[in-house]
């Protein structure tokens, strides 16, 4: 199974000292390049920053159906 995260299960789980229930439950997790930066952006002290950095279950992606991304770009808000 391919699990794709967002930002909100990282940050929050990580906030909390509790991410590692995404790798218990799912092994491991794919981010998006723009959920990566999102991450990144919001500051080196961020626990969400640091264990993206640190862990080797959650692996960066790039968008490569450009087609669907559209799809799902014009169906879902990006906030």
């Amino acid at each position: 199974m391919i699990i794709v995260s967002d930002t909100s299960p990282i940050s929050n789980l990580a906030a909390i000292g509790q991410l590692e229930l995404l790798q218990q439950l799912y092994g491991n997790l794919i981010i998006p390049t723009a959920v990566y930066h999102e991450l990144l952006n919001s500051g080196n002290t961020d626990p969400a920053v640091l264990a993206i950095k640190s862990v080797n279950w959650i692996q960066t992606s790039c968008v490569t159906n450009i087609t669907l991304f559209q799809t799902l770009h014009n169906n879902l808000d990006i906030r």
